[in-house]
């Protein structure tokens, strides 16, 4: 893949970070600080970005998103294909939550 392509796929990603973003905060604050791993200053600041704003933002060559967790549980259970998969999910989500609640902390 050429460096080009590269950058325009991470300006993509960015811009649709950034809506999806403000969409799930317009939607339900307190669940977007969650889902995103933000906390409340960073949302309110997403939240007022001009749509000028946003596409200014995207448009950088760094990513605006990233893994949020290191923790090989949260892998498995994510990862995990058997039966009891929407309980994984689950588990996995309470697990990044709490995680989420330390860092804001």
């Amino acid at each position: 893949m050429k460096a080009n392509e590269l950058l325009e796929q991470i300006r993509e990603t960015n811009l649709s970070y950034l809506l999806l973003a403000k969409q799930l905060i317009n939607e339900d604050k307190a669940e977007a600080i969650i889902r995103l791993g933000i906390d409340e200053n960073t949302a309110d600041l997403l939240v007022r970005l001009t749509t000028a704003q946003v596409l200014r933002i995207a448009g950088s060559n760094v990513p605006m998103c990233s893994i949020r967790f290191e923790d090989p549980a949260v892998w498995k259970l994510l990862s995990d294909h058997g039966k009891d998969r929407a309980i994984s999910g689950m588990h996995a989500a309470i697990l990044m939550a709490g995680r989420s609640a330390q860092i804001n902390a």
